[in-house]
């Protein structure tokens, strides 16, 4: 199955410890490479222009533009680029918006650590094998 060999991903929540834990856990799997960080939906747009990442891993609720606002957003101007998104609480309604807004999927920030690796590259190689 082709995939790309290096995933680059941008991290974004408004929550320093969240993006710091986030950036431990993935940077531990060497084909990941974190490429920025974002606190807010305004500044994740920022930085997916400056630094192309492969990935989005997008919190919802955020201040100023929030994840749902931010995916539609990036799918609208980069659709190559895959979001997952993040929730401390995840009811279906938020989950059903963050999909619809463009997201491939959503999980709840307790089962990230042990799922985010693998919903990551699963998204990642299924685009890259669509597009070969």
């Amino acid at each position: 199955m082709a995939h790309e060999d290096i995933i680059r991903i941008l991290l974004v929540d408004d929550i320093e410890l969240v993006r710091h834990a986030l950036r431990t856990i993935l940077s531990a799997y060497p084909r990941f490479a974190i490429v920025g960080e974002a606190c807010d939906g305004e500044e994740a747009l920022a930085w997916v222009h400056r630094c192309d990442p492969s990935v989005v891993v997008m919190d919802i609720q955020m201040p100023r533009l929030n994840g749902i606002q931010a995916t539609a957003l990036i799918k609208r101007f980069f659709p190559h680029v895959i979001v997952v998104g993040l929730s401390v609480h995840a009811p279906e309604d938020l989950r059903q918006e963050m999909i619809t807004a463009g997201a491939t999927s959503v999980l709840t920030k307790d089962h990230a650590g042990a799922r985010l690796h693998q919903e990551i590259t699963i998204a990642v190689d299924y685009r890259s094998a669509m597009l070969s």
